[in-house]
């Protein structure tokens, strides 16, 4: 046989090596591949999830809020601003008070209306600042959830790459102790045929 018919023996070899191992790969990816897609389902699940633990906490904190904080500090805002009149005994309602007049209706709803309307937009920031953070820790453990899961199917894809390759060597490997035993079983027949002791 010449050295160019072994060489395309080789190469077919080799080339049929190497679309079984395409093959195995193909198939563990086919194989993996729903496990990538059930843990982002997962993920999505355990983000909804939270979500709905979340809305109800975030709630109760508000009115936990509302009813306890959000007094104090209207006390403390106006025991300040006591503190810090110059003529205490002049100013606000004290002045009306006094004089015997009224306050006119529409300064006192005014008054309301724009000190409701900060506390309630100081609660909103406050409740959408929580839930934003909660929000982000939940996705940032599904993110490292999902990373997990990606980097276990990697390393079992490269385990079986590597099982498959280990399979392919002892498979070659094989094949080259039968040729010899085949050669070696050829030269002891030849030996034979021409009455020469084999090997």
């Amino acid at each position: 046989m010449s050295i160019t018919s072994k060489q395309r023996r080789a190469r077919k070899d080799a080339e049929a090596t190497l679309a079984r191992l395409q093959d195995a790969a193909r198939e563990q990816a086919d194989r993996f591949g729903p496990y990538a897609d059930q843990a982002r389902d997962q993920a999505a699940l355990r983000l909804l999830q939270a979500r709905g633990w979340t809305a109800p906490r975030l709630e109760n904190a508000a009115l936990r809020v509302e009813d306890t904080v959000a007094p104090r500090v209207a006390g403390m805002l106006t025991a300040a601003a006591q503190r810090v009149d110059p003529n205490p005994g002049r100013r606000g309602l004290k002045l009306f008070r006094r004089g015997k007049r009224r306050v006119p209706r529409g300064i006192l709803i005014g008054g309301a209306a724009v000190v409701g309307g900060l506390v309630v937009y100081s609660l909103v920031r406050m409740r959408q600042a929580s839930q934003d953070a909660e929000w982000q820790e939940h996705l940032d453990q599904a993110r490292d959830q999902v990373r997990e899961t990606r980097e276990n199917l990697e390393e079992r894809a490269s385990e079986t790459s590597d099982k498959a390759s280990e399979t392919a060597k002892a498979a070659r490997t094989t094949k080259g102790k039968a040729k010899e035993t085949v050669r070696a079983a050829a030269g002891e027949s030849r030996a034979k045929e021409n009455g020469k002791p084999g090997h």
